[in-house]
């Protein structure tokens, strides 16, 4: 299909753009992007009739729209293979362009794990055959994610996996993390941290504090992620790693990664919507759709994740998409799983940010687009004539509901269900198709 998405507010961070413009698709790709704005960098192009003569173009008025490169979100749970009940790559992939996201990097928490390359490489195809957007596999740290012996790190990379973690269980042995960040600098690759200290967090289920008291629930402590982050941010110092802290939920945490910078120490780092949308109230009444890992926290921890999002000190807004299905969700509080399916919801909450003032919009496209690309070494984030056809256009101004129901994910598990946002994304393109919401 070739389309013309005309008058537009196109902001592509990777040409200067900014400015009022249209974009020309033809055959997947950026055929053209004429910028009228005076004074956009953007080059002078022909006219849309001498560049391509279709009369079956599609034209799309984006007048009053934000036209941005598709999203990148680093951390995402497809579930398949093995829990297919949960998510597949084909929903979850689906859930992603809804959201606007073009890009998603899948975790390895599968079954059988992603720790050897036959499953990465079963993940690769199965997205090239099903998937609706690109997909990247990270890798197992370690084999089985058990946390004691090393998985085959070099042969994954070779075979596409573009970072590693453990994302779902820490590893709690310092030697073998050592060994880790010491390979992610060897093939210059991320080692992404799941940062628990399960020996404090253990049979855990929400945040320790006065809400988990009057609940009668055990809490897991900010601590349990602070010793961790502190400890890998030392082993990064030790050996030069790459390291990239997973879903941030603390104060105590954004004051260490905080800092680290500041010592020249490479570590970057990811906070998810929930965690400066939500806190710990969002459990009153036992709501399973609100128990994730690590937990919502108070009201000061995500003021200070909102500080850390405003001074750079988080680098990525990631969803740490869990889907779940709904019988489980329906267990007790103890019982039920962590996770929230986040897909749907992420750039909505995300867009707050900026009426709230802790973002410009140019700072959201850096957290959700530029950072996790540059990160992962990633060629995406932009609509440069040639380049992949990958965007999203976005209503800010349009007023909808949340309702879990419509969700096009397996996953109906989120705690925003009724929430009523301000800003949606209405239109995605992606590997040659164009979504409309």
């Amino acid at each position: 299909m070739n389309v013309l998405i005309k008058n537009g507010h196109i902001i592509d961070l990777s040409q200067g753009v900014d400015g009022t413009g249209d974009i020309l698709i033809a055959d997947g790709k950026i055929k053209s992007l004429r910028m009228r704005d005076k004074g956009a960098k953007a080059p002078p192009q022909k006219e849309v009739n001498k560049e391509i003569k279709d009369p079956e173009i599609r034209t799309v008025d984006a007048h009053g729209l934000m036209v941005i490169p598709g999203l990148v979100d680093m951390h995402v749970h497809l579930r398949e293979p093995g829990y297919g009940y949960k998510e597949t790559i084909q929903t979850g992939t689906l859930a992603a362009v809804k959201g606007g996201f073009t890009t998603v990097c899948c975790m390895p928490n599968t079954n059988p794990v992603n720790d050897h390359a036959s499953v990465t490489e079963f993940i690769i195809r199965k997205a090239k055959q099903e998937g609706h957007c690109t997909v990247y596999p990270i890798g197992a740290i370690t084999k089985g994610q058990k946390g004691r012996e090393l998985a085959e790190i070099g042969t994954m990379k070779n075979e596409g996996c573009i970072a590693f973690s453990d994302d779902g269980n820490p590893v709690m042995n310092s030697t073998v993390m050592r060994r880790a960040l010491e390979y992610s600098k060897a093939f210059n690759v991320p080692v992404i941290s799941h940062s628990e200290d399960v020996t404090l967090s253990e049979g855990g289920v929400m945040n320790e504090g006065l809400i988990s008291v009057m609940l009668g629930l055990k809490g897991i402590p900010p601590e349990a992620e602070q010793i961790m982050i502190y400890r890998d941010i030392l082993l990064s110092e030790l050996t030069g790693g790459r390291l990239h802290i997973a879903h941030v939920s603390t104060e105590g945490s954004v004051h260490v990664i905080r800092n680290a910078k500041q010592k020249g120490i490479k570590v970057t780092a990811e906070t998810c919507p929930h965690y400066f949308s939500i806190t710990e109230e969002a459990v009153q009444g036992y709501n399973t759709n609100a128990k994730v890992n690590p937990p919502l926290r108070t009201s000061r921890d995500r003021d200070a994740i909102k500080e850390g999002l405003r001074d750079g000190t988080i680098d990525v807004i990631a969803t740490d998409h869990a889907p779940h299905h709904v019988d489980e969700k329906l267990q007790p509080f103890d019982m039920a799983p962590f996770g929230i399916s986040g897909l749907e919801t992420a750039l909505s909450l995300s867009l707050q940010l900026l009426s709230e003032g802790v973002l410009t919009r140019n700072q959201l496209i850096e957290k959700m687009i530029v950072n996790p690309a540059r990160i992962l070494g990633l060629d995406k984030g932009t609509l440069k004539p040639g380049s992949e056809a990958e965007l999203v256009v976005i209503d800010e101004n349009k007023d909808f509901e949340i309702k879990a129901e419509r969700f096009v994910s397996k996953g109906r598990n989120t705690p925003f269900d009724g929430w009523i946002l301000k800003g949606m994304p209405v239109l995605t393109v992606c590997k040659g198709k164009l979504y409309e919401w």
